[in-house]
């Protein structure tokens, strides 16, 4: 008997038709005495149908009403759901996410799990029902309804599996696991069986599309182990977990992410004085708004520093506004925005006491004739910003170089 909680995003719930091929393979696949908990998010396009709708009403919408719109998305799947259950003879019951005792901050649109306490998912699950939470939401100390932000359904499953102390969480998507590269930019990228949560973290937080950053952060700090896996392929993922219990030789890189969610901001002529660094960024991160790589460079003819950083383009509008409200305190001259630029990354716990890693990448990037214009560097990753336009030839490019055994 096991604990299992299962997550299936937007296009594995966009019809009924899916829903029920769901429907049939949890059945098919449960064993005897599985506790199962599905985690959904909207119905295909629906988020976008209905982000599209508010910009119709109102394109400055205020958070708190765009949450109670959003989360309507998700309420829409877990009651079809849960009847596509019920018509095949098995008990089921859903869930909103506050039902299901998800508390978070107040921070809309962005929220951060506080606490899972799931007693309700516990009592229904004793009852015998498959119990399907909906994902992207929870609730505030206050009663209000809040969301997790994009890929926030990986997060509430995450945590549900760890307010049920799951024996596994179970991520389907549309690829079959998590691979070297984005397979649908780099035909020849390897899946992975394995890979840490700290590597998968780096990946997931600098493009990686097939985890939410928060998720795997949950996941490590609840010791809970994830598998990525393909909703329409009956075939292993690849296991986020802890520690390695294989070895996979010759990956001192574990993966390229990339991402085209980037826009630079330069904030030009600063004053060269302690504290204005710290001004800038206190401000950003009053407004929750995350910054990413950040260059200051030292302008000795006039005194002054230009600082660059980058932030994502859905963020762009409230940073530039956070600036633009320091102009007449700080006193710099302007600021520039670019929004037509990239990052690229690799990700790899080998990279530490292994040198040449930055200059493979960085001649891999030469050698395809790409122009790198910010470079930033973690611990386990190094990242550079390019034009958008060379995305695709960068990451190939990099991949050939690292991965060589997946060309073709």
């Amino acid at each position: 008997m096991a604990t299992l909680v299962k997550k299936f995003g937007g296009s594995s719930v966009a019809t009924p038709e899916k829903m029920h091929g769901i429907v049939d393979r949890i059945l098919r696949e449960r064993k005897p005495g599985d506790r199962i908990v599905i985690v959904v998010s909207a119905m295909g396009d629906t988020t976008d149908d209905l982000l599209a709708l508010a910009q119709q009403v109102n394109p400055e919408m205020p958070k708190r009403e765009m949450d109670m719109l959003l989360a309507t998305g998700e309420q829409m799947s877990i009651a079809l759901l849960a009847s596509a259950f019920c018509a095949k003879g098995q008990p089921a019951v859903s869930f909103t996410g506050p039902q299901a005792g998800i508390k978070t901050n107040d921070k809309h649109t962005k929220a951060t799990i506080e606490d899972v306490s799931a007693t309700r998912v516990k009592q229904a699950l004793d009852e015998g029902k498959i119990v399907i939470v909906a994902g992207f939401q929870g609730i505030t100390p206050y009663g209000d309804i809040t969301t997790l932000g994009r890929g926030g359904s990986d997060t509430t499953a995450v945590a549900v599996a760890a307010g049920l102390k799951a024996d596994l969480c179970e991520i389907y998507t549309d690829v079959d696991g998590v691979y070297t590269a984005d397979p649908r930019l780099v035909p020849q990228a390897i899946k992975l069986k394995e890979i840490t949560f700290g590597e998968m973290l780096e990946l997931a937080r600098l493009g990686a599309g097939v985890m939410q950053p928060r998720a795997v952060e949950y996941g490590e700090h609840n010791d809970v182990a994830i598998h990525v896996r393909s909703t329409f392929h009956d075939v292993p993922g690849t296991i986020i977990r802890r520690e390695y219990t294989v070895q996979e030789k010759g990956f001192v890189i574990r993966g390229i992410a990339h991402d085209i969610n980037v826009a630079k901001i330069a904030v030009r002529g600063v004053p060269d004085h302690p504290g204005v660094a710290y001004e800038i960024f206190q401000a950003l991160a009053d407004a929750n708004i995350s910054v990413d790589m950040i260059v200051q460079s030292a302008r000795v003819s006039d005194n002054k520093n230009d600082i660059l950083f980058t932030v994502t383009q859905t963020d762009l509008a409230d940073a530039t506004s956070v600036i633009e409200d320091l102009k007449d305190k700080m006193h710099f001259d302007r600021v520039d925005l670019e929004i037509n630029v990239a990052k690229v990354s690799v990700v790899g716990a080998g990279m530490l006491g292994n040198p040449g890693i930055a200059a493979g990448m960085f001649g891999a990037l030469a050698k395809a004739g790409i122009n790198i214009a910010v470079i930033s560097t973690s611990e386990i990753s190094i990242s550079c910003l390019i034009p958008e336009k060379d995305v695709k030839k960068a990451v190939n490019a990099i991949h050939d170089y690292f991965f060589p055994q997946g060309k073709k």
